[in-house]
């Protein structure tokens, strides 16, 4: 059975953190009412870019996330959302342990290419030991090891007008129509998918995973490959992907707000 606990659309938890960053304490007691409300749901569509504007200048859109050592690298770490993809084609890829797996890279660039897992191992990586934090509450420390995700876009050469990265996951999260075999998407297409700005792109901490503290990617964690985007909350970390593709806007991405669960209701900057 597929278990998604990335969290409701609108959970407390979330409108507390929302309404903390840009009302204040005062209207929390109203919140359940107020989130059905759009015009508060405009405010904090504001507050959220002032915020992004804010940590840019302030932090700085070259500052690092904190990284720990070994010793604080939790004894597990547990599944973020989707433990095992609803998907007869992802299924089919992990019985094969993935070696007919490939991620193909394209949309705003000049070279579009698609690599395998060997390929992407075999390219200059990056291991960085960092703090999972999940907009449920919960943070692990894990040791995760990956391609940089600037190392991918040198070799596609994004367009001038590429502002976003748009990842592609396997995972549907609604009930959807039955696909056909060799098709890459459901025929109602309701899997995961995220995005960042080309700052995050480009920032040496982003990288795709294929290792978590020192094995291949377990299936519950995003195999074979995974976003770590360490800047922002666990939702933004996109597993089980399949596809980048670079792009202008969010308008023609399903609900344009250039994500799933920010398509439900949350943030799409989700900076800690």
């Amino acid at each position: 059975m597929k278990r998604i606990d990335r969290g409701q659309p609108r959970s407390r938890r979330l409108f507390l953190r929302l309404g903390i960053a840009s009302v204040g304490a005062a209207v929390l007691s109203a919140c359940d009412r107020l989130s059905h409300n759009d015009r508060f749901v405009d405010i904090l569509q504001s507050a959220q870019n002032l915020s992004y504007r804010m940590q840019k200048l302030v932090v700085g859109r070259k500052a690092l996330a904190q990284e720990f050592s070994e010793a604080d690298i939790a004894p597990s770490f547990r599944s973020n959302g989707t433990e095992l993809p609803n998907s007869q084609q992802y299924r089919d890829l992990a019985k094969d342990n993935f070696s007919s797996w490939a991620l193909e890279v394209g949309g705003l660039v000049e070279k579009p290419i698609r690599l395998s897992l060997a390929d992407l191992k075999a390219m200059p990586s990056r291991t960085q030991i960092t703090r999972h934090d999940c907009v449920e509450g919960w943070s692990a420390i894990g040791k995760w090891k990956g391609v940089p995700l600037h190392q991918l876009l040198a070799l596609v050469n994004p367009l001038p007008e590429a502002r976003y990265v748009v990842f592609r996951c396997a995972d549907p999260m609604e009930d959807a129509e039955e696909q056909d075999a060799g098709d890459m998407q459901p025929a109602v297409d309701s899997t995961y998918y995220e995005s960042v700005d080309m700052d995050d792109a480009y920032h040496a901490q982003t990288i795709l995973a294929y290792e978590l503290n020192g094995a291949p990617l377990p299936i519950m964690n995003g195999a074979p490959l995974r976003l770590r985007v360490e800047r922002q909350l666990g939702y933004k970390h996109a597993k089980y992907l399949m596809k980048i593709e670079l792009v202008k806007d969010f308008g023609t991405l399903r609900g344009g707000k250039g994500g799933y669960w920010e398509d439900q209701g949350y943030e799409w900057y989700a900076g800690i």
